[in-house]
C-alpha cells in the first residue's frame, strides 16, 4: 500500500493504493470490500469492475446521484449495510480517483478505520487528445472489468 508520499494520518483516510494494490487487497483479505462511487450512468455505460475470480462481487454506491448529481444522503447508511466489520479495508473507486478520496474521507470519519482511495481510478486520466481509459487506471492495469 502506498500513501503517495503522505502519512495516512495527514490525508484522512488509511491511504490511497494502485488498482493492482487494491486487486490485492480484496485476494489477500476475506472481508476487504470493493465499493464502486460512480454514477448509474458510468456504470452502465463505462463499465465495473469484475471480481468474480475473487469470489466477491463489486459494491455500487453513487457518491453523487445522476442525473442531477446532488449528493447521495443514504451514503453511509448504504455502506453501512453492506459493511458491517468498520474494521476491515473498504476501497473506494470512482472514475479518476477523486470522488472516492471524498468517500473515503466521510467513511473514516463514519468509523471505517480502513478506507482506501484508489488512484486513477476505473477510466485514469486524460491523455493527450484528453480521452480516459489509455492513461493509469483499473482499465489501464488489465484488471478484470465487464461493460453491459
Amino acid at each position: 500500500m502506498t500513501n503517495v508520499g503522505t502519512n495516512s494520518s495527514d490525508l484522512g483516510y488509511a491511504g490511497d493504493v494502485t488498482p493492482t494494490q487494491a486487486w490485492q487487497m480484496l485476494e489477500d483479505n476475506k472481508n476487504a470490500i470493493l465499493v464502486d462511487v460512480r454514477t448509474t450512468a458510468e456504470w452502465a455505460y463505462v463499465g465495473l469492475p469484475e471480481l468474480s475470480s475473487l469470489g466477491k462481487s463489486c459494491h455500487t454506491i453513487s457518491w453523487v446521484l445522476f442525473p442531477d448529481m446532488s449528493p447521495n444522503m443514504n451514503f453511509l447508511a448504504e455502506l453501512k449495510s453492506i459493511q458491517t466489520d468498520p474494521t476491515a479495508p473498504v476501497l473506494f473507486l470512482c472514475r479518476s480517483g477523486v470522488r472516492s478520496i471524498a468517500a473515503a474521507l466521510a467513511s473514516t470519519a463514519a468509523g471505517f478505520e480502513n478506507s482506501y482511495n484508489i488512484l486513477e481510478g476505473f477510466e485514469g486520466n486524460h491523455d493527450g487528445q484528453r480521452h480516459r481509459g489509455s492513461v493509469g487506471g483499473w482499465k489501464t492495469a488489465g484488471l478484470d472489468w465487464v461493460q453491459n
